[in-house]
């Protein structure tokens, strides 16, 4: 054996290595298939960059791993652990009509907190699983800097939550009117409208499919890409 083919090993564990700390994703496996594992934590980073300190997801790190989920061959599924506060509205989206347009099995697992735009990655996934004690803030969109005061800006937050309520309702099985009941509920949160919901409530709300963690996650997906 040459002395790069003893080398090949080294140089794929370093490559991993950087994947894990870089892009927080583990690309493919090493089970029974090769999965795409892609984790979204902290704040979902869009347009602006988030201050320093804070932990964050870039959505331009995601596309192009999301990219080549669908295009490798050797990628037969994807998994989604998420733990995030939720982030720039715009950036969530599009992350989550990209998972929800890969045609090769996908998952997503709730861990520690879905909130806000997490909430359409969470129910991306053609298969979403939360753990008990995981939780999703259900709330309007917001706006942390200075806006103009007239009906259109209005009438654009109605339009950006329309579209959040409307994908969340289309890839989970909540109603848009019940999912906007939870939205504008007074009482529950201190600061704001809305409801925090635990894993086995967002069961029972269907608006995750079911309670479970990685290796629930891991089987359905292995089961899938099997059956396929």
């Amino acid at each position: 054996m040459s002395q790069e083919e003893k080398n090949v090993p080294v140089e794929q564990q370093r490559l991993e290595k950087e994947q894990i700390e870089d892009m927080g994703s583990v690309y493919r496996t090493r089970g029974a298939h090769a999965i795409h594992c892609l984790t979204v934590i902290g704040q979902v980073e869009g347009h602006v960059e988030a201050p320093q300190g804070q932990k964050t997801t870039k959505y331009e790190h995601v596309i192009p791993q999301l990219v080549a989920v669908q295009e490798d061959p050797a990628i037969e599924g994807l998994l989604v652990l998420l733990n995030t506060v939720g982030g720039d509205v715009e950036a969530g989206l599009a992350l989550a009509e990209l998972i929800a347009s890969i045609s090769k099995p996908s998952a997503a697992v709730v861990l520690g907190g879905g909130h806000s735009i997490g909430i359409p990655l969470a129910v991306s996934a053609q298969r979403s699983f939360i753990v008990p004690t995981a939780t999703m803030t259900i709330h309007p969109v917001r706006h942390s800097g200075m806006i103009l005061g007239v009906p259109q800006t209005m009438r654009w937050f109605e339009q950006m939550q329309e579209r959040i309520t409307g994908f969340v309702a289309s890839h989970s099985g909540i109603s848009e009117k019940r999912y906007t009941e939870l939205m504008m509920r007074t009482g529950e949160l201190v600061m704001d409208v809305g409801t925090v919901l635990d894993g086995r409530k967002a069961v029972r709300e269907k608006l995750i499919d079911e309670l479970g963690g990685l290796s629930d996650a891991l089987a359905w997906l292995y089961r899938e890409i099997e059956g396929k």
